[in-house]
């Protein structure tokens, strides 16, 4: 995944992975969607890849945190359909609370009080 634009971000392992699920949150998608999703939540700043996305959909599967189903795509293509287990939805809660931890510990150092620096 990176962003857009001519300057290029490496995003956190696991990152693509909490923003996976969140968006499977809302209910079944294909892997098309799923990657058009996060781009339109981002406005446009994140753009998934499709060789970062489809190993993270697998990854995710083994982790038996999403499943995937054939169906049918809204241009009436055969797809597979990715589905957020149970075991998933619990996993977003806890990923989730690891990135509100971790952006709150860098929000902190990159905007410091004014006892920076005393331990």
């Amino acid at each position: 995944m990176s962003t857009r634009g001519a300057e290029r971000i490496e995003l956190l392992q696991g990152t693509l992975d909490l923003l996976i699920l969140r968006t499977l949150l809302l209910g079944p998608r294909h892997g098309h969607a799923i990657a058009k999703s996060i781009e339109y939540n981002s406005a446009d700043v994140l753009l998934v890849e499709q060789g970062s996305l489809y190993p993270a959909l697998h990854r995710l599967i083994q982790r038996r945190w999403i499943v995937a189903e054939e169906g049918t795509s809204e241009n009436n293509r055969r797809a597979k359909f990715y589905r957020l287990t149970a075991k998933g939805r619990r996993q977003l809660t806890i990923e989730a609370g690891k990135w509100e931890k971790l952006s709150q510990a860098i929000a902190r150092i990159l905007k410091p009080t004014e006892q920076e620096g005393q331990p």
